[in-house]
């Protein structure tokens, strides 16, 4: 537990308790984060930063407020606090607004989840610059003439939470991560200039991929936009490439919160116990995940986690319900956002899966498009490849997926074996039959 911060924390909660505050909820975030970029051989980007910053959650006279500062001073935090407590009696009332019960703060799992790589301490300024270098050189020898611009880039970080609460909560979390990857364009027939990019994410520089790998795939990845033209509108089978899949599954998520079902804009509100999904579909929120990037033992709220089978072989299971909006709708709270979500994978490459699926499309990736979390309506820009057989006959851009998410998740197939590690969203490749793919 880091002392000072812990010690700051207590010291404000009675500071605001003095002031008139009934309860009161304070959280403190100490971090130091850094970037390198490189384009032309140069640096483009150094940028380090450290912030410390103080989150007060007031609560007084059945009214609320949050106000946050960088300055962590005593002689600067004490008007800041009592001024926040003096504006929110101010407000109008809300009598759901209270701390949760403490029984949610108890029982927190006991295991080390493995967030917090103790060599970051070591790292130093030429790690960053060789691996960065590194990744740009293998893009432009892989590009050769045909590259018009690559930047690479690099960053990481560490950051230091202490929440604590006036009604007994303390916790502390302490995590790192690393990113890595580029961007590159490439001159394409006539005007395209495609334009490509992978990046990837760790919590220890152990299990970062090394430059060499990075710098290939960003390479082999917009190469693989070349040639990429409208096809007619068809329906095809199409799958949708792991590292992207959250870009879909994100349009369920959202009307999965509880606010969202009290606010009137989830088309999940009534769906609870109700099949929402093919067979399979099954979803987990897994805050325990070792090395995981949404792993934690609470919440924001402090509110203990645990695993949770939120869609379970198609049928809707959970929703994310915070303390607030739980009491708003009379549901039991369950946690106030997700943590590491996982589909578990299938048996099966997506290599196998293309062979037996005859002709179709890879969705290697989305541009713009909405969902509507009210209706379930959405629509995305997609870039792929079209396939026949197992074997690649075109790339494909500037075509569209629209539907509804109650109608398109029924049409989910298959599960390939591929999870991206590289995100706190566990997703494999996934396979949907008869999608309406819109071109020319």
């Amino acid at each position: 537990m880091n002392k000072e911060l812990l010690d700051l924390a207590q010291w404000s909660m009675k500071t605001a308790k003095s002031a008139g505050a009934d309860e009161c909820r304070v959280s403190i975030q100490s971090g130091r984060s850094v970037e390198v970029s490189y384009r032309e051989r140069k640096p483009e980007n150094i940028k380090e930063a450290s912030t410390r910053g103080l989150s007060v959650e007031v609560f007084a006279n059945s009214r609320y407020s949050a106000q946050t500062t960088s300055d962590l001073r005593k002689d600067s935090l004490k008007p800041f606090i009592e001024n926040a407590v003096a504006s929110t009696k101010l407000l109008a009332e809300d009598p759901f607004r209270t701390l949760p019960d403490v029984k949610f703060y108890r029982d927190r799992a006991k295991v080390e989840l493995g967030v917090f790589d103790a060599a970051y301490e070591s790292l130093n300024p030429e790690d960053r610059h060789t691996t960065v270098k590194a990744i740009e050189e293998i893009c432009l020898a892989r590009g050769g003439s045909k590259v018009i611009s690559v930047t690479a880039e690099v960053a990481d970080g560490r950051s230091d939470v202490v929440l604590a609460a006036s009604n007994g909560l303390e916790g502390q979390r302490g995590f790192t991560y690393y990113r890595a990857g580029a961007v590159m364009t490439l001159q394409d027939e006539g005007s395209r200039r495609p334009n490509g990019y992978h990046f990837v994410t760790t919590v220890a520089k152990r299990t970062l991929p090394g430059a060499e790998e990075i710098g290939l795939e960003v390479a082999r990845r917009t190469f693989d936009l070349l040639g990429g033209v409208k096809i007619k509108t068809e329906t095809l089978p199409v799958i949708i490439e792991n590292s992207n899949v959250p870009r879909v599954l994100n349009g369920l998520i959202a009307a999965m919160y509880a606010r969202s079902v009290q606010q009137k804009q989830s088309f999940l509100a009534d769906k609870k116990g109700k099949k929402i999904a093919s067979d399979r579909l099954t979803l987990i929120d897994d805050p325990h995940v070792v090395g995981g990037l949404g792993s934690r033992l609470f919440d924001g709220e402090g509110m203990a986690t645990k695993k949770r089978v939120m869609i379970d072989a198609g049928v809707l299971n959970e929703f994310y319900v915070d303390w607030y909006y739980g009491r708003k709708l009379g549901w039991e709270p369950t946690t106030a956002g997700m943590s590491n979500l996982i589909i578990p994978p299938g048996k099966r490459s997506v290599r196998e899966i293309m062979k037996d699926l005859g002709r179709g499309i890879l969705i290697t990736g989305f541009i713009g498009g909405n969902s509507n979390s009210t209706t379930g309506d959405a629509s995305m820009g997609i870039i792929g490849h079209l396939f026949d057989q197992g074997a690649p006959v075109q790339a494909v851009a500037e075509m569209n997926v629209a539907g509804n998410h109650l109608e398109f998740w029924q049409k989910l197939s298959e599960v390939a074996n591929d999870p991206w590690p590289y995100s706190s969203w566990r997703t494999p490749s996934l396979v949907f039959t008869d999608v309406v793919v819109s071109g020319t």
